[in-house]
């Protein structure tokens, strides 16, 4: 007789080293990039506030000069997303100028989408808390609806990663209908009786502060990177990421193309800057109720809240894909590295990134700090700056990786456009560090806009440090950085030469 041996069932794994596969669709990517640029908050805030530091009418015109620049930085940036893919896309990317400058470029990338995420957190409690008070009589502490954002961030941060789509997509479609409505409706009622075409002037951008608007006008961008960001969770990558990077930089520079435009006309361009000044960001609501209605600016409020609430969950979903991407390579620690089994997400990262919010939220609370200036637009401001300089650098790499590996794309994918964009990004960087005074609005010999920079420089030596300590001691780390989830079987000599 032969004994039989009965084996229990094998326990469902509860966590894994990969993201799911075959989640998103090109409009599902499309809402990831388009909820972090906040168009809503861009045309009430980033618009009003370019008009009001810079005193010149052409941001218009900017945002139509960053979006074809960033259409150019695309071409090669999707040609390189066809060899290269990977969750951490601008570290993977930087990682062809050498491994350990992919390290240092990924610490970057971590504070500065970190700046960018909980500085929202400001942002809303800021907004919202008078809106709770106007509408229902309700005083609450800014602090306490920043923490009801990050209770719903949190939770969505461990969903599927297509269900989030979803909450974004009916966010989204509100949000751009809205912009749409008032921006025509601007456009019917010209301050001058006639259409003012005077803001789309080229020449609007010659002056002392044209280099802080092109800078402003990026910050409205900032997400379209993210197509490669979530290439391992999208259906067919090879098309749905330079679908959706394209489309996406094409539609939010028409939409706030037109939408500041607009604005000029009904304000009137001999008006704008002052009023800017004198209103801020009520400058949008002041007109839809004068246009449109106490009902319609009820609704534009509410969707300005949303606005925030979307772009947060997106940024979140970011920094954790950073995270998870370092944490499998081993670049972070491992634990970082892992997913729920059940939805794909990347568990582990999502929540060490709530918990940052959480002590962010907490400790400007306690300190009594200013939630709208010193996190929102310190935070923000800086971490548009962090992203400008990974945009600059990815750049660089681009045009070093097909350098490297000729023969692959034609002359305009591989050369043409690369370099040119890496030119004209290393111009736009370098007036954004010179302008950083401006832009943060900072007193004559604050330290604070040169503080910015230098922590950015500090955190990319760290890193290159930490990378080369990572190739003396874990050779075997470090021959995986910028490799994805391809670590442990692809050749090098598919990645254009990683070093």
């Amino acid at each position: 007789m032969t004994d039989t041996v009965t084996q229990a069932p094998a326990a469902q794994p509860t966590e894994r080293s990969s993201l799911a596969k075959d989640r998103l669709g090109v409009s599902a990517v499309m809402c990831f990039i388009a909820t972090a640029a906040t168009p809503m908050t861009v045309v009430a805030g980033v618009m009003t506030t370019g008009f009001a530091t810079t005193g010149l009418i052409g941001i218009p015109v900017a945002f139509l000069a960053v979006g074809a620049m960033l259409l150019l930085f695309s071409v090669g940036y999707v040609a390189m997303a066809r060899r290269v893919r990977n969750t951490g896309a601008f570290y993977a990317y930087i990682s062809h100028l050498g491994r350990p400058v992919g390290v240092g470029a990924a610490w970057v990338a971590l504070i500065a989408y970190n700046a960018l995420q909980v500085g929202l957190y400001g942002l809303l409690g800021a907004t919202a808390a008078p809106m709770l008070e106007q509408w229902f009589g309700l005083s609450v502490p800014w602090w306490a609806v920043a923490a009801g954002c990050w209770l719903v961030v949190a939770a969505l941060g461990l969903q599927a990663v297509d269900v989030n789509g979803k909450v974004l997509a009916a966010l989204l479609v509100t949000e751009v209908a809205i912009i749409v409505v008032l921006s025509v409706s601007n456009v019917l009622t010209p301050a001058g009786g006639a259409l003012d075409f005077a803001a789309l002037a080229p020449s609007e951008l010659v002056g002392p502060g044209a280099g802080a608007i092109l800078v402003l006008a990026v910050l409205g961008f900032i997400g379209f990177e993210a197509a490669t960001v979530y290439a391992e969770e999208s259906r067919n990558p090879r098309r749905t990421v330079p679908v959706a990077t394209y489309t996406s930089v094409i539609a939010l520079a028409v939409l706030y193309t037109f939408a500041a435009w607009a604005m000029t006309v009904a304000v009137g361009t001999d008006q704008i800057v002052a009023t800017s000044q004198e209103q801020q960001t009520g400058v949008i609501f002041g007109l839809v109720g004068a246009q449109l209605g106490p009902t319609v600016v009820t609704i534009a409020e509410v969707l300005l809240i949303t606005s925030i609430v979307a772009a947060t969950v997106s940024f979140h979903h970011t920094v954790a894909r950073y995270m998870f991407s370092l944490g499998r390579e081993g670049v972070l620690p491992r634990a970082l590295g892992r997913t729920s089994a059940t939805s794909g997400a990347p568990r582990t990262a999502s929540i060490v990134q709530s918990v940052i919010g959480a002590a962010v939220i907490g400790g400007y609370a306690l300190g009594g700090l200013d939630p709208l200036v010193e996190l929102f637009f310190y935070a923000g401001t800086a971490g548009g700056l962090g992203v400008l300089m990974l945009i600059t650098t990815t750049a660089i790499a681009i045009v070093v990786f097909f350098a490297r590996t000729p023969g692959r794309e034609n002359a305009w994918r591989s050369r043409v456009a690369p370099v040119a964009a890496a030119v004209i990004l290393l111009l736009v960087c370098t007036a954004g560090i010179v302008n950083m005074p401006q832009l943060l609005g900072t007193p004559p010999g604050s330290a604070l806009p040169w503080v910015v920079p230098a922590v950015y420089v500090a955190a990319a030596v760290a890193g290159i440090a930490w990378g080369r300590e990572l190739a003396r001691c874990r050779p075997e780390v470090y021959q995986t950085i910028g490799l994805g989830a391809g670590a442990a079987t692809e050749e090098r000599s598919s990645t254009g030469g990683l070093r």
